[in-house]
C-alpha cells in the first residue's frame, strides 16, 4: 500500500548492541547514553517543523525515543506493533559485519538476499510498515506525521517507495516525500530545512 501523502521517519536512538554492530531485531534493549543524547538532539531539530502527532514502535528503545521528542514538542504519541523491527530469526545477536564478510556481500542489498528463512519476510515486514503508515495518515488527514521506528522499516519503506537504501543513522530524521509521481527521501538537517538523499551504494 502506498502512503497518500509525505510523512517523517526517525530510526531511535542507540543502544548496546548497536554499538557492538550485532542484529537487533525484537531483542527489547533500552537506550543507551548515546541513545538518549540523539533522542534529544532529534527533538531539537524537529521543534517548529510541523509534527503534530508520533507514532511509535513498541520496542522500548524506540518508544522512549519517541516519548522524549513527544515531550519536547507537546504532541499525542501513539504506539503501533506493525512499525515494530524486523525479526531476524537466526541472525539475531550475531555480529552484521561478520556474516556479510562470511556472505561475501556488501551492501544492503546484499544483505536483504542473506536473511535467514526463520526470521520475517523482508517483504511482508515492508508491506506491514507502508499499511501502517498509510492507515495512520489516512486516519488523521491534518496531521504532519513522524514515525518513530528502526532501520530495517525504514529501508524497506524507501526501498519500496523509491527504489533504493538510504544512509540511516540513529536519532535523524527523515522526511518521504512524493512529487509528481515520485518518492524521495530528505534529510532534515534543522527546522524547516530539507536536504534530498543520494542512494546509499
Amino acid at each position: 500500500m502506498t502512503p497518500a501523502r509525505n510523512f517523517y521517519g526517525l530510526r531511535h536512538g542507540a543502544t548496546d548492541w548497536n554499538r557492538k554492530g550485532l542484529f537487533q531485531g525484537r531483542t527489547d534493549n533500552p537506550l543507551n547514553e548515546d541513545g538518549l543524547r540523539q533522542a534529544y538532539e532529534a527533538a531539537d531539530v524537529l521543534r517548529g517543523v510541523g509534527i503534530s502527532r508520533i507514532v511509535a514502535s513498541p520496542l522500548l528503545r524506540a518508544a522512549r525515543t519517541a516519548e522524549i521528542i513527544a515531550e519536547a514538542i507537546s504532541v499525542p504519541l501513539d504506539i503501533d506493533d506493525r512499525i515494530i523491527e524486523l525479526d531476524f530469526g537466526s541472525f539475531e545477536g550475531l555480529p552484521v559485519r561478520d556474516l556479510m564478510i562470511k556472505h561475501r556481500v556488501t551492501s544492503a542489498t546484499g544483505l536483504v538476499s542473506i536473511l535467514p528463512a526463520d526470521g520475517e519476510s523482508w517483504y511482508a515486514m515492508a508491506g506491514r510498515s507502508l499499511a501502517c503508515v498509510s492507515a495512520w495518515l489516512e486516519r488523521h488527514p491534518g496531521d504532519e506525521l513522524l514515525f518513530v521506528c528502526h532501520d530495517a522499516v525504514m529501508q524497506a519503506m524507501a526501498n519500496v517507495l523509491c527504489g533504493s537504501y538510504f544512509k540511516n543513522s540513529h536519532g535523524t530524521p527523515f522526511r518521504y516525500v512524493c512529487g509528481a509521481g515520485q518518492w524521495q527521501i530528505e534529510h532534515v538537517a534543522a527546522a524547516d530545512g530539507f536536504s534530498a538523499l543520494p542512494p546509499a551504494s
